[in-house]
């Protein structure tokens, strides 16, 4: 393991200690109705320094004499004035009460829970059919984690095919995940850092014909376990899992797997298909979206766990 990859894996202890230990939410735990987490087998987090076979990696980690340099390094990443969607983004607007964000804090709760039992940092979220809201999941989830202080995630946009984030964040595409994938740009050049302390985005990129194959070439991998020292929660937005394999592909550089369905518009039989996907054990739980606004409080998004007989609690 090269002195880099050890300075960040100690970095990453040495954060942890300071802060600690694992992270516990700083609210009240969900009533007992809420469902509960329960996936025991979830795969551990691979070691850092993992090189795919046949790939070139770009030389983008510069030395560094001690983990204290990590903020450094982070601040290589450009510094962008994002124009977030205030209907979309719901963390952005200063309003910790407005619609949705209950939901967010009840599914960051969640995502802790099954921590303390499985190694769990990178986050891969998908759905079905394309216009089931994991994007929005995906942007929501990484600005709800991040509002715990201290906290520091990193979003990625890895949809190549329809990528939406940038759009949402108000924020420009490229440089981002192609660009690093053929090879074209380091880490940090497309790590974006915009007005939310702590948060970080690498978006799309720049448009190309081949996105399946430079999903599959491994350097997402990579990517992931040379920076995930950095960061607390790392938080992948994928292509949907029906229409296209990258999804497949996508999961097997995460911990666990977060599926959208929509309310009364996925079919059963998608979502089913979806599922199978993925192994049991990498599905960390699925989070229903567009419900009707006014039929509870946890009614229009909330999280759903599935047990090791795939049986689903209700809300």
């Amino acid at each position: 393991m090269s002195r880099i990859h050890e300075a960040l894996k100690k970095a990453e202890q040495d954060r942890a200690a300071s802060q600690g230990g694992p992270a516990q939410p700083s609210f009240a735990a969900p009533t007992a109705e809420a469902p509960v987490v329960t996936a025991d087998e979830l795969p551990g987090t691979p070691a850092t320094g993992v090189h795919a076979p046949g790939i070139p990696l770009t030389s983008a980690m510069p030395s560094f004499a001690s983990p204290s340099s990590l903020d450094a390094l982070l601040a290589r990443c450009p510094q962008l004035q994002w124009k977030p969607e205030e209907k979309t983004m719901l963390f952005f607007n200063g309003d910790d009460n407005a619609r949705g964000t209950e939901e967010f804090r009840t599914l960051r709760s969640r995502l802790y829970h099954a921590r303390e039992k499985m190694a769990l940092k990178k986050i891969l979220v998908t759905s079905a059919l394309p216009k089931e809201g994991k994007s929005f999941t995906a942007a929501n989830l990484a600005q709800v984690l991040v509002k715990q202080h201290g906290r520091r995630v990193l979003l990625v946009d890895a949809d190549l095919r329809g990528p939406r984030l940038h759009i949402m964040l108000g924020t420009a595409p490229s440089p981002g995940l192609s660009d690093y994938l053929q090879g074209g740009s380091d880490e940090f050049s497309i790590m974006q850092r915009g007005p939310m302390e702590n948060m970080f985005f690498v978006p799309s990129g720049q448009q190309i014909s081949d996105p399946a194959e430079l999903v599959a070439n491994g350097r997402l991998k990579v990517l992931l376990q040379r920076v995930e020292a950095l960061f607390d929660w790392i938080v992948v937005d994928s292509p949907p899992a029906v229409p296209v394999s990258d999804a497949s592909v996508l999961a097997k550089a995460c911990d666990g797997v977060l599926m959208v369905v929509r309310s009364n518009a996925t079919p059963v039989d998608m979502a089913q298909r979806a599922r199978q996907e993925f192994p049991d054990q990498a599905l960390v739980g699925v989070v229903l979206n567009g419900t009707d606004g006014d039929a509870s409080p946890y009614s229009r998004y909330y999280y759903e766990a599935y047990g090791k007989n795939q049986t689903e609690s209700k809300a």
